[in-house]
């Protein structure tokens, strides 16, 4: 099964944690014999996740804590300090918040397309077979690059799948939506 340099990058991450098909890792490994360029995305990968992955990584000296909040409210200008302060723990909380929301929101498909968006949309057909993992909450057609946990999926109609509260990919079945 030939493999794209683009494949591996998007299954970097299922590569590292062992989480992939035993064809697809055997692709992946005949790919990195002769790719220099994805090999090394995947050492480096690797490198990252064992590093972050040592405790020993974050352990800071005894004292450590105490000697910083003393450093700081030494640096810190008298005046103002409290309002800034807190202005920028609530930017970082706002950016936080906003982030974990994009990300949050950014699978899953709006409950309302606007009214040019349903008038050009073609109605999904109700027989058209589609895909959806366990615990999916998208349906997909089979030839879709962004399925969620490939091992687990299950054949449907689309009606079925909608019957059963699924949501259209906005990817694969962009046309119908």
């Amino acid at each position: 099964m030939g493999i794209t340099c683009e494949t591996i990058w998007r299954e970097s991450s299922n590569y590292v944690d062992g989480t992939l098909n035993s064809d697809l890792q055997q692709s992946i490994d005949e790919h990195i014999k002769t790719c220099q360029a994805c090999a090394s995305v995947l050492a480096g990968l690797q490198n990252i996740v064992t590093l972050y992955g040592d405790e020993r990584m974050a352990e800071l000296p005894f004292g450590f804590s105490r000697r910083l909040h003393r450093r700081l409210e030494t640096n810190m200008p008298t005046t103002r300090r409290s309002f800034v302060g807190w202005a920028v723990a609530l930017a970082a909380s706002v950016l936080a918040v906003g982030g974990i929301e994009l990300s949050r929101t950014s699978h899953e498909v709006p409950d309302s397309s606007s009214k040019l968006a349903q008038q050009l949309a073609k109605p999904i057909p109700p027989d058209m077979q589609v895909v959806v993992s366990d615990k999916g909450k998208l349906f997909h057609l089979a030839a879709c690059p962004f399925i969620i946990n490939r091992e687990t999926i299950r054949h449907m109609t689309a009606s079925v799948a909608l019957a059963q509260g699924l949501s259209p990919c906005t990817r694969c079945l962009s046309k119908y939506l």
